[in-house]
């Protein structure tokens, strides 16, 4: 039995509603794309249960599979997955808004300030250390409970610490999914299964299309027809297509794209980049930032808003583009099987992103370990927002910087 489409003012209300909370995450979710997992998790999954562990973690495998931010992508499927797709949009306005207001605003009213050494930023790096051992922690419970899948996940991790590329995490998702298929019992089908695509797959063939006609299209169009605005979009638009892993793997990209072509200075670079680690949400809103300190027009909030919507729309087009064949193709045993798998290999790979980058970034000494081991604490208790957490590691390490 397939369960009911919600009405429109249904979904309005669910649009809003995804909206509110996202825009709640954009102001709180410090630490990076690792760390947003973990505040997606405790928003998405265990305080509003919009969907379950299961669902979650097949919706992270996918967007780990697909080139562009994780984190962000993982945001718009579970705001489509909620109300559609005017639900993925508010999604990611919601989540992207706070930090590329932010971004802006440094953009235009300064220059050349450095925050990498600030206290209470290294506050927030600890910070995420608690918010993703909570996250693998709880993942691990669910996704990893017997001895096949704890091994593929030790697996995982292993091969994740050892082998650091863009493109690792696909091999190490792909494998995960071949010994799954193979050797690991199917879990039962969910409930869950049985919800209607919220994107049609004419929509969602037309957004693959759209997205493969840019990708071969602005370059050519860029050769045909010079221009500022065109070879930005162009170069933004192919960086969010191009990239995996997102997050920190975006930059080196972005330095040669805007540095290296003369449109943004090696020092503001640096200095955009220090404040995109001091505010929450998406790292790829660092491209407002370069929009709006381009040397040559569109600059300013125009040359923001043209670089922001290029960086994203690969994410947007793709994340639609494979929703609807997703939803079928996970109601197979064969498919639930596999699942089975790349839900392992995900913790795994979380578990080692918690060793590093996250961990080795941020514990410098027993100090920054017993904070960041107080505020794992208190996430597991339960009785603690993660704002709060965030707070206090921030004043703490703050305190004793000063």
């Amino acid at each position: 039995m397939t369960a009911e489409r919600p009405s429109t003012a249904s979904r309005l209300r669910r649009t809003a509603e995804v909206f509110g909370v996202a825009l709640g995450l954009g102001l709180t979710s410090f630490g990076g794309p690792i760390a947003h997992l973990g505040y997606f998790r405790r928003a998405y999954v265990e305080r509003r249960a919009w969907l379950d562990e299961h669902a979650f973690a097949d919706l992270l495998a996918l967007c780990q599979f697909l080139p562009g931010p994780a984190s962000s992508q993982l945001g718009v499927a579970i705001g489509t997955r909620r109300a559609g797709i005017l639900g993925g949009l508010a999604a990611w306005l919601g989540f992207t808004l706070p930090s590329a207001v932010a971004l802006v605003l440094f953009g235009l009213l300064t220059e050349g300030i450095d925050l990498s050494t600030a206290g209470w930023v290294h506050g927030l790096k600890l910070a995420a250390v608690a918010v993703v051992g909570d996250a693998v922690y709880a993942m691990a419970r669910v996704l990893a409970p017997d001895w096949p899948r704890r091994i593929v996940a030790a697996l995982a991790a292993a091969v994740a610490l050892l082998w650091s590329t863009p493109v690792s995490q696909v091999a190490i998702i792909a494998g995960g999914a071949i010994v799954g298929r193979f050797l690991l019992a199917p879990p039962p089908p969910r409930p869950a299964d049985a919800e209607p695509s919220p994107v049609p797959p004419a929509f969602g063939a037309l957004a693959l299309g759209v997205f493969g006609a840019l990708l071969v299209g602005l370059p050519l169009l860029r050769w045909a027809v010079d221009g500022q605005a065109l070879a930005m979009v162009d170069a933004f638009y192919r960086t969010g297509a191009l990239v995996f892993g997102g997050g920190h793997v975006v930059l080196p990209l972005l330095h040669s794209t805007v540095v290296d072509a003369g449109w943004v200075s090696n020092d503001a670079f640096l200095a955009g980049y220090g404040a995109a680690q001091a505010v929450p949400g998406p790292l790829f809103t660092f491209a407002a930032y370069l929009g709006t300190v381009a040397r040559l027009p569109p600059n300013g909030v125009a040359g923001a808003v043209m670089a922001l919507g290029a960086i994203f729309l690969p994410s947007f087009l793709l994340v639609f583009g494979v929703l609807p064949f997703w939803e079928r193709l996970r109601r197979s045993a064969s498919v639930r099987r596999a699942l089975a798998g790349t839900n392992a290999a995900v913790v795994g790979i979380l578990g080692a992103a918690l060793v590093s980058p996250v961990g080795t970034s941020a514990l410098g000494g027993p100090l920054d370990l017993a904070i960041a081991a107080a505020g794992f604490a208190l996430l597991r208790s339960g009785r603690v927002s993660p704002i709060v957490v965030v707070g206090l590691c921030a004043v703490l390490a703050e305190a004793i910087a000063a």
